[in-house]
């Protein structure tokens, strides 16, 4: 018999000072049995740190074709796809090709320091990619935040993302390994 996803349910308020967007909304999030926490969480702040109504969790592991995350316009479209880990070129350039923007965050300290010294001259040359990486220490804490329900606050400015419920509150800076163009 197979493991079913474990369901979190997040009110999110996000007040995106650098963009003047704010947003409330409710999101569903299935963590796949084969999912860390901390990648679940990493999820959340990668939504978080994109917030739009039209931004929608995939099926992630389960959908070789998807990303984590996408943003489709009224044309069916992908405006911002949304990425985590570690992938190779391949799947990138597959994202850049499809999307307008491609988002990465990397994590996982060692992994992702050998990852980024193999691959950034290649990834260079994908103008619409983003890589952002998120230390072991503050990808710890952010897992903190982790309950199956969740109301959080947050607050982004100039990088940094302010993230509060009503026992921890954290502040993030997710390293910018590489800007879009």
């Amino acid at each position: 018999m197979a493991l079913k996803a474990t369901i979190y349910k997040a009110t999110v308020n996000v007040a995106d000072l650098d963009r003047n967007q704010f947003l409330e909304t409710a999101l569903t999030l299935a963590r796949h049995p084969s999912e860390t926490q901390e990648r679940m969480m990493l999820r959340l702040l990668a939504w978080i740190q994109f917030a739009d109504e039209r931004l929608q969790f995939t099926r992630g592991l389960c959908a070789d074709d998807e990303p984590e995350l996408w943003l489709r316009n009224d044309h069916l479209g992908i405006d911002l796809w949304i990425e985590l880990g570690l992938p190779d070129e391949k799947r990138i350039k597959k994202a850049c090709s499809q999307a307008k923007e491609v988002a990465l965050f990397t994590y996982n300290s060692r992994a992702a320091q050998i990852w980024w010294q193999q691959n950034q001259p290649r990834l260079a040359g994908f103008k619409n990619l983003s890589i952002w990486y998120l230390d072991d220490e503050q990808l710890a804490k952010l897992s903190d935040f982790a309950q199956r329900t969740m109301s959080l606050q947050a607050t982004l400015q100039e990088g940094t993302i302010w993230l509060s419920d009503t026992q921890n509150s954290l502040e993030i800076q997710p390293t910018r390994w590489q800007q879009r163009a």
